[in-house]
């Protein structure tokens, strides 16, 4: 019962009806002749400050000369954002390597397009400096914020796993990254998982200290998803397709100017440069495309999920993959 009620409270009901394929009809920015005009297309971004996808387009010059139009909303973590994504709410985003696996198991109408590594490192479980536990066994027994479906559960659940312990030997405190701040510095948690910056945050914030991080827990991945509704237009698709590329361009720029980067994502999060600068020092990216290897990669993380009951059914992950964009990206 307690995995089933987890499940109802991230499932996304899917609102928005898949499209079958693409079409045409009603789209003002098609022309009569096919092609698309995209000064008539707006898309609509969410945006996490764990991803800083508005924040990495601006430091790397890609927003100057767009030829669509950009809405952005702004999210705490992934699994809202693919809420709205499903809902129809917003058409693409970046979340890490659970939330899809969530979606997926709801039968919310999104799609993985895209694929990308930012390392491990930043992955982390921090506990107080202080803290009398040293090593991933200490947990047991222990009270750990974390957010439902996102990239830190699914790192939570692999440490366990991996050192001999179940959910159930722990107390999970599902909590959103600011109010996981506030219960870690005034000792209403014991340990925290979480991703970059908010790591580097408790680090330079709060003296905490990573008592384990993802380095041989965790797959580096993390993902940009779009809502089926967005895939079915040909103009939204268009437009996705130039986003996309502007992305791997900006992530090549970022990694090889990363103090430019910390200072850009600094001004965008309201983070201090030093836990920026930290946290990209630590994320460097690398683009790749959605092969089976990739794919076997995050049908991993959904087994996992269903051997500890956290979704009752077991999710084939390659149902939702576009791989339509596959030619923009190295094979990994």
């Amino acid at each position: 019962m307690i995995s089933r009620r987890l499940f109802a409270v991230l499932a996304l009901t899917a609102t928005v009806a898949t499209a079958c394929g693409t079409s045409d009809a009603g789209d003002a920015a098609v022309r009569p002749d096919g092609t698309v005009d995209l000064s008539q297309v707006t898309l609509r971004l969410g945006d996490q400050k764990g991803t800083g996808l508005q924040a990495l387009l601006e430091a790397a010059g890609e927003l100057r000369s767009v030829p669509y139009k950009l809405e952005w909303s702004q999210y705490t973590s992934g699994p809202p954002m693919l809420e709205a994504i499903n809902s129809g709410a917003v058409d693409f985003g970046g979340v890490g390597n659970a939330p899809p696996v969530f979606a997926a198991a709801a039968r919310s109408s999104i799609k993985i397009v895209a694929g990308y590594s930012a390392g491990t490192g930043g992955q982390g479980i921090v506990v107080p400096a202080d803290s009398p536990l040293h090593a991933p066994n200490d947990l047991r027994g222990k009270k750990i914020a974390v957010a439902k479906g996102s990239s830190a559960h699914y790192h939570l659940l692999s440490v366990l796993t991996k050192n001999g312990l179940a959910l159930g030997d722990v107390e999970p405190q599902y909590l959103q990254p600011a109010d996981a701040l506030a219960a870690l510095t005034t000792g209403r948690v014991d340990a925290w998982a979480i991703w970059d910056p908010y790591t580097a945050q408790a680090e330079q914030q709060a003296n905490a200290r990573i008592l384990v991080d993802g380095n041989g827990y965790v797959n580096p991945d993390a993902y940009y998803v779009a809502g089926a509704k967005a895939l079915g237009s040909k103009s939204r698709t268009a437009a996705l397709r130039d986003l996309l590329a502007r992305i791997q361009r900006a992530h090549t720029w970022v990694n090889e100017h990363p103090d430019q980067w910390a200072q850009t994502y600094a001004q965008f999060s309201g983070l201090p440069v030093a836990v920026t600068t930290v946290a990209v020092k630590r994320g460097v990216y690398q683009d790749h495309s959605l092969n089976q290897a990739a794919i076997d990669a995050e049908q991993q993380v959904a087994d996992t999920f269903t051997a500890a009951g956290l979704i009752p059914n077991k999710v084939k992950i390659a149902d939702f993959v576009d791989t339509r964009f596959n030619d923009l990206y190295p094979t990994p």
